[in-house]
């Protein structure tokens, strides 16, 4: 039985996440793509709250900078102080190719950052990439390794 390798997608932007969902599934790697659309929903799936008590812990957070309720370097400054949630590799995928928000992401302990093409066989390409590497290459520890 192979394992199902869990991503969580946040980004409030439906067209971009139906996107990436779909490319990072292209994959013989039986990935599954959970979507949050902001920064709260995103802490609470992660720490099992609510309506995610049973969401299964990502290998790979894939999180946009400009969201509502709670940015992205809010989420991710977050996640890389919670010692429960730090070991999950967390991408930055955002239109933001701006130096401050690149080298904030990376202060706040952003794994990669990679800024979101403007066409779309950028934008696949892109996505592609960034599942070759985090879910294909990349060893990442699993909560369960912990």
């Amino acid at each position: 039985m192979t394992i199902a390798t869990e991503v969580l997608l946040v980004d409030d932007n439906p067209g971009d996440t139906d996107l990436i969902a779909d490319v990072l599934k292209r994959n013989d790697r039986h990935t599954r793509v959970h979507s949050v659309a902001d920064g709260v929903e995103a802490m609470a799936f992660l720490r099992g709250e609510g309506k995610y008590a049973n969401a299964v812990p990502p290998t790979l957070i894939v999180l946009d900078l400009n969201m509502p309720r709670k940015d992205g370097q809010a989420v991710l400054a977050e996640v890389k102080s919670d010692p429960a949630l730090l070991h999950i590799p967390v991408v930055v995928f955002s239109t933001s190719k701006a130096r401050n928000d690149i080298a904030t992401s990376y202060r706040l302990g952003a794994n990669s950052y990679v800024s979101k093409p403007g066409d779309l066989n950028g934008f696949v390409s892109a996505v592609t990439a960034i599942g070759d590497f985090w879910l294909g290459v990349a060893n990442v520890s699993r909560r369960e390794e912990q």
